[in-house]
């Protein structure tokens, strides 16, 4: 007999089952995805915030905006998943697929990847 992964209670049923319920697999799973950490817990919360700036300011997928309305908005420029250079020397700092670029008088590009 086998016991379960997170209650430890005998399994009845198939020989490869590893929860004795779908309430104990769906606990085990849960606990072995969260953030485990605050700083990981942190880190994704200020991401998320990020995406959700950039995807606001940027409904049609490319635009303008100010330095000003990120800050404004609780934009963190510390914070980006991926970091894109063209071929022309242009950089593009992306959260997923939502990226900005900086340009002339603290203004910034926005643009949205195609997947």
């Amino acid at each position: 007999m086998k016991n379960c992964l997170e209650c430890h209670e005998k399994i009845v049923g198939r020989e490869d089952k590893k929860f004795c319920s779908d309430g104990c697999r769906n606990a085990y799973n849960n606990k072995m995805n969260k953030d485990h950490t605050n700083l990981m817990r942190n880190i994704n919360n200020k991401l998320r915030k990020n995406y959700r700036v950039l995807s606001e300011l940027n409904p049609e997928g490319k635009t303008k905006t100010t330095k000003n309305k990120l800050i404004s908005k609780g934009f963190d420029f510390d914070l980006i998943t991926s970091v894109y250079t063209t071929k022309t020397g242009n950089v593009y700092y992306f959260v997923y697929d939502q990226g900005y670029m900086a340009v002339e008088n603290e203004g910034y590009v926005l643009v949205k990847k195609e997947m």
